[in-house]
């Protein structure tokens, strides 16, 4: 049966309300317009009767009755008068409409001294940079006139710029990067520090506007975000930046919110993302609000290399394969998932050369998560083992065709540290906390929009995606549920978006790799007896089948141990098939 379509009233109910308040605050506003004469005499009336109440109840009540004489005698003589009436109300009008005038005081029409202070100070900073001795009319000049230089300007309550347009000479370079940030350096330093700026350069009019911009919402807590398959909610942004918001709740108010969306998938031009920021600036918080979301629709591995338990709260929760803090753990695991992008794309070859659609299991996402990977490589280094970066290369290369996304996070000042394969194929990139332009330029690949700030709050920093613009962003808050430092609030959105825990299959194990499978069928052999007949192996062409591992090995790396019957990663072909 045909869906029935819903009543128009449902429908777009919301753009009607719209549209219908609309109309009726422009029809308030002209009866205002219309009416305003009406309104003035009336709240002249209105004061002329307290003034009169007021008279009479300050009159001592032995006079009263010689005032009532008085305004007696008056009303008569104007009876007795000719046009002594019409000429009374008139003057009543009159008179009602001088007492029911706007008395608020005119606003001045410049700046105070303070301000006109602060303008002229920064004239006098700016003349340097756009004047030249061979300019017969110079704009800027010492003791000049400010107000042809700054056609537009605002204030807040402190006193300080919040709005200011200038105007510069043609011959001032502004298509140089570096004339460009020595302005901006000046602008920031003069307009007051500890705020952030933007600045829009207007190379046809020679204009420069500079913007404050506000704060970003820090108090939006970890929820469901309304969101398609393949897009992932990093943070929230600047409502110029982005042309999309999304409904948010926050206790019980809801309001719409300008995202910045991550796109991943086959489809993506950024398939996997790299976090950088210094400890304590949201890197952590950042994976854990990406993992929650990952969930939804697909399976996640994660290796934590700081070892402090920031993942405890995923262990043995539905779609999560292993939480791996060793680095036994994380070269086995790490060796299993390239193995497993090698097996999907396969699989997926296959299923093209033949017309056919992919399997299932190559169709569901599968992220890898990476945090502090860099701490790994030393103690591998140091153990004279394989360096776990180098296993994350077929991943990140053929990751995209096989469904397979990675995000790794480290601090900034190990983006150095990092193997090339992270560097050149982590196109979508975020850094959180404080960082100077320059840091900021080689991590993001361009400089921001704005004027980075030293004191920022967790989970602040900047985005950008592939060649796109740099954004702002400020991630939702996801803290550790674990944590005796989260509020019972932000504790209870996070454990409200974790899925149920579960207990893997029986059976089930992590694959191990080609040249240990006789000695896993033989030590299975062992276990099951004679009595058991063996599972017929499948012919030299079956794929190997990556299986989800089992609590046992989950619980045993995150001690920090490897799991106990950890065997190397190309999968079982013959016990898992």
């Amino acid at each position: 049966m045909a869906r029935r379509p819903l009543p128009r009233i449902l429908s777009n109910g919301g753009a009607q309300l719209a549209r219908s308040r609309e109309l009726a605050r422009t029809a308030a506003d002209s009866a205002t317009d219309v009416l305003q004469p009406l309104i003035t005499i009336g709240r002249g009336l209105r004061r002329l009767a307290a003034a009169a109440r007021r008279r009479w109840t300050e009159t001592p009540k032995d006079r009263r009755g010689a005032l009532l004489f008085l305004a007696a005698s008056v009303v008569l003589v104007v009876a007795l008068v000719p046009y002594g009436p019409l000429l009374a109300v008139i003057a009543l009008m009159a008179a009602a409409a001088w007492q029911g005038r706007d008395r608020t005081p005119p606003a001045p029409e410049g700046p105070d001294d303070s301000r006109t202070q602060r303008l002229r100070a920064l004239y006098e900073a700016l003349v340097p940079y756009f004047s030249l001795a061979e300019d017969p009319d110079p704009l800027y000049a010492h003791g000049g006139a400010w107000e042809k230089a700054f056609p537009a300007y605002d204030f807040d309550d402190g006193g300080r710029f919040a709005h200011l347009v200038i105007r510069y000479p043609a011959y001032f370079t502004d298509g140089e990067a570096e004339s460009r940030a020595r302005i901006e350096h000046l602008l920031t330093a003069k307009a007051g520090r500890g705020r952030e700026y933007h600045f829009t350069w207007n190379e046809e009019a020679n204009h420069l506007t500079v913007d404050v911009l506000a704060a970003l919402p820090t108090d939006i807590a970890a929820q469901r975000f309304v969101t398609a398959p393949g897009e992932t909610v990093l943070g929230f942004t600047d409502p110029t930046r982005v042309q999309r918001t999304l409904p948010l709740t926050h206790g019980e108010e809801q309001r719409d919110v300008p995202p910045v969306v991550w796109r991943t998938g086959i489809r993506s031009t950024e398939p996997h993302l790299l976090v950088l920021g210094q400890p304590g600036t949201g890197t952590s918080t950042l994976l854990r609000s990406v993992a929650l979301q990952a969930l939804h629709h697909g399976d996640l591995l994660i290796v934590d290399g700081g070892g402090t338990g920031e993942y405890a709260c995923l262990v043995g929760r539905d779609g999560v394969l292993a939480v791996e803090c060793g680095l036994t753990g994380a070269l086995t695991s790490l060796e299993w998932a390239a193995a497993e992008t090698e097996r999907r794309l396969i699989a997926v070859n296959r299923a093209r050369q033949q017309g056919e659609v992919p399997p299932d299991d190559t169709r569901r996402p599968l992220w890898v998560f990476l945090d502090r990977p860099s701490a790994f490589s030393h103690l591998a280094a140091a153990d004279g083992r394989r360096d776990p970066q180098s296993l994350l290369q077929v991943p990140l290369r053929h990751g995209r065709a096989a469904n397979v996304t990675v995000v790794v996070a480290d601090q900034l000042d190990a983006l150095e540290g990092l193997s090339d394969a992270v560097r050149q194929h982590t196109r979508a990139r975020v850094v959180l906390g404080p960082a100077t332009t320059d840091e900021l330029t080689a991590a993001l690949g361009a400089p921001p929009h704005t004027t980075p700030v030293d004191q920022v709050p967790p989970g602040r920093g900047y985005a950008r995606l592939g060649r796109g613009p740099v954004h702002r962003l400020q991630v939702p808050a996801t803290p550790d549920p674990y944590d005796d430092a989260t509020s019972e609030a932000h504790r209870r959105a996070v454990l409200d978006l974790l899925p149920p825990r579960t207990t893997p299959a029986d059976g089930e194990r992590a694959p191990v790799p080609a040249e240990a499978e006789a000695e896993a069928e033989i030590s299975t052999e062992k276990k099951t007896g004679p009595a058991e007949p063996e599972p017929e192996a499948h012919g030299a062409d079956a794929e190997p089948t990556p299986v989800v591992a089992g609590p046992a090995p989950q619980e045993a790396t995150m001690r920090g141990t490897a799991p106990p019957e950890t065997v190397p990663a190309r999968a079982v072909a013959a016990e898992t098939t």
